[in-house]
Parts: structure tokens; C-alpha cells; sequence
């Protein structure tokens, strides 16, 4: 198993909240990482139907079964269990009690919300991030690789391509999630829909348009988009609230929260296809919000990053929110520096003023370096883009 960096943040929590949550996309490690971190924990899966009903029928019983806590994973199959792990816990005072992965995050925060406000330390995991694959020495070998390839576990731990593998994921997540979550009548709609959202990451989101491309109404794209969102597909990035002198955008951009995924649903199936392919660079800003996504969540920080464009066109790829300041980040896929790549850098700067940060520059190429105020980082050090 490649080391996960969330798992310091999981032992952080676990000291402060008697439940702990894992949620995140389907394949993305939350079982490994909950039996790992907890290995002292039993384990039980509520998609075994044995258990389940267990749980559903008689839930003080099947709790009494763990003086010691345990991982219960997909615990959103059986959400009247966590009414019961309210009392549990309240009455035990044990911190780190109980570990929850589920992969629906709506269902699951519902019944979060709802039973256990105030009780729970939750953990978002997100597929491999750029520094965990280098701490493992198994970073691919170029930017297009990366992209191309993303970072579902499976594809580093086992020998599959990620032409057969996002097939497989895809069919199931279609064939199971979707229908858990709502009910789509025509799967082969909702797979065109999938592929439309792919065709837009990186771009401001229309539903009026997709929905159109679709066949469906914007009310269906909407709860379709929401789908995605609830199960970590897809994630909208918001335009940053603050005017700094110019009418701005409120429509948020849509990103898939895997580059390597979107590549696949787009049809590209290597890495030669990505250098000339019309998505190459939606496809590398993808990446690299994800990335930053990933460090901010496998660090137990909150989400506030934004992209900032105003009414007549000007814009920036991301701004980073912090306590000190606003850092801007432009995000380009070209492995060669162009002078004019700071120039929407700079004209933001003027209007933020002493709001601003540094800023730093993210590209496709391997070195990074400083240049005229900007710190230039290679798609290897994005991380660095948040420090």
C-alpha cells in the first residue's frame, strides 16, 4: 500500500471525536486506510448482507459486539444505525470509538448531520496525490503520463491499464451508485451525460447547454450534476465574492476531481493522444486543482480556493484564500515559459493590491524556479503552489 498523508490527520482526529468519517469516491483507499490507521479496530462491512441485517434489525445488539470500537465501512447502507451510535458513544466518552467510510456523501452527511453534529472528525479522501506518489517512487514519468493515468489506487497497486480499468469503474459506478441514488431510466443517458461534464471540466458551467447536448432538461442536469458531486466525480469551484472594482462572473467551473478519469471519458487511451489533444490543457488544470483539492483535504483544511474572471473577460485559474493573504495561481500546460503567461497575474495583482500573496505559476514543464516576482513551479512541485 502506498502511505497515505491523511493518515496523520485521521490520528490528529481521533484524539478530539469519539466517530470518525472517511468519505470519498469509490476505489479511492478509504477501507485500506481505515484498517491500517485502526488496524487494532475490528472490521465489518455493511455491504455484507449478513451484517446488514444485523444492524438493520437488532442495532444495539450488533453494537454491543465492539467494547472497542470498530470500522464499520459503507456505513450509509445502514443509515438508522448511526441514531443508535449517538447514544453509544455518548454513554461510552471514548474518543476514536467508532471509524465510518461510506462512499455516498449525501446520504452519509445526512445522517451525520442529523444524529451526529459535533461528534464526528471527517476526513474527504481523494485518489493519490502527487506527493504521496513520490514519497512511494512511483510518480509516472512525465506530465502527460500523470494526467493521463490520475491516481485511483488500483492503477499503482495492481497490473491493469487505465484503459481497462476505467471501463470497469465507470459500468459499476453507473450500474450501482446511480441507481442507489436516484432513478435514471435510460443509463446509457446518464453515461452521454458523464461524458458531456468530461468534455467541460475546466470550463464555467452551463446546465442549460449541457443538459441540452444531453437530451435533458437543466433541472434533470442539475440533479444528474449532483449525483457526480455527491460521489466524488465531479466538484464546482466558485468565483471568488470579493470585486475587486469590476462586475465578476457568479457562475462556478466544473471539475472532475480525477484528471485521469475525465482523459478516459474524453477517449483518449495514451499518453501520445493528451500532447495534441484539443483537451490537453482543460485536462492539466484539472489535474492541477485536484491536486491542490487533495492537499488541502488530506490535511484537514478547509476548501477556500476560487477562480476569479470578470465581465470583461479577464481571469485568473485559482485563488488560494489563506489567513495571510489571497495567493493567485495561474495554471499553464505548456512544458516551455511564455513571458505573456503572467499577464492576467499581474493584472489581478493590481487590483488586490495588498490582498495578494506572492504569486506562483504552475506548468508542464520538469524545473522550477523564480521569474519576475513569480514563483514558476513544475507540475512536480504543485503542491508547493499552497505553501
Amino acid at each position: 500500500m502506498i502511505p497515505r498523508n491523511a493518515s496523520e490527520t485521521l490520528v490528529r482526529l481521533s484524539k478530539g471525536f469519539p466517530i470518525l468519517a472517511i468519505t470519498g469516491p469509490r476505489q479511492a483507499g478509504k477501507t485500506t486506510l481505515a484498517r491500517l490507521v485502526f488496524n487494532e479496530k475490528p472490521y465489518v462491512s455493511l455491504e455484507n448482507p449478513d451484517e446488514r441485517e444485523f444492524a438493520q434489525n437488532d442495532p444495539k445488539r450488533f453494537l454491543a459486539r465492539f467494547p472497542e470500537g470498530a470500522v464499520l465501512d459503507e456505513v450509509q447502507r445502514c443509515p438508522q444505525l448511526l441514531s443508535w451510535l449517538q447514544g453509544w458513544v455518548d454513554e461510552r466518552g471514548q474518543m476514536g470509538d467508532f471509524v465510518l467510510t461510506g462512499s455516498a456523501q449525501f446520504d452519509l452527511l445526512a445522517g451525520i448531520t442529523q444524529s451526529l453534529a459535533g461528534r464526528v472528525g471527517r476526513v474527504e479522501l481523494l485518489p493519490l496525490s502527487v506527493t504521496e506518489l513520490t514519497a512511494a517512487d512511483q510518480l509516472p514519468e512525465s506530465m502527460g503520463h500523470m494526467v493521463f493515468k490520475g491516481g485511483y489506487p488500483a492503477l499503482y497497486d495492481r497490473q491493469v491499464s487505465p484503459q481497462d480499468w476505467f471501463g470497469n469503474y465507470i459500468a459499476t459506478y453507473v450500474e450501482r451508485d446511480v441507481r442507489q441514488v436516484i432513478a435514471v431510466r435510460d443509463l446509457g443517458q446518464f453515461q452521454t451525460f458523464v461524458k458531456m461534464c468530461a468534455a467541460r471540466t475546466g470550463q464555467l458551467l452551463n446546465l442549460a447547454s449541457l443538459g441540452a447536448d444531453c437530451g435533458i432538461s437543466a433541472v434533470t442536469a442539475r440533479q444528474w450534476l449532483s449525483v457526480l458531486e455527491s460521489s466524488y466525480i465531479v466538484t464546482l469551484l466558485r468565483p471568488h465574492h470579493r470585486n475587486f472594482g469590476k462586475r465578476l462572473v457568479k457562475t462556478p467551473k466544473l471539475y472532475f476531481l480525477d484528471a485521469g478519469l475525465a482523459a478516459w471519458l474524453l477517449g483518449i487511451r495514451n499518453p501520445e493522444t493528451l500532447e495534441t489533444h484539443a483537451a490537453r490543457g482543460a485536462l492539466f488544470e484539472t489535474w492541477v486543482v485536484s491536486e491542490l483539492y487533495k492537499q488541502r483535504l488530506n490535511a484537514g483544511h478547509p476548501l477556500d480556493l476560487y477562480f476569479w474572471r470578470d465581465s470583461t473577460g479577464n481571469e485568473l485559474d485559482l485563488i488560494i484564500e489563506t489567513a495571510a493573504g489571497l495567493k493567485p495561481v495561474e495554471i499553464k500546460s505548456g512544458s516551455t515559459y511564455a513571458s505573456d503567461w503572467t499577464d492576467g497575474l499581474k493584472k489581478w495583482q493590481a487590483l488586490a493590491g495588498a490582498e495578494s500573496l506572492k504569486p506562483a505559476l504552475v506548468y508542464g514543464g520538469a524545473q522550477s524556479y523564480e521569474r519576475e516576482g513569480v514563483d514558476v513551479w513544475g507540475w512536480k512541485d504543485v503542491a508547493l503552489c499552497d505553501v
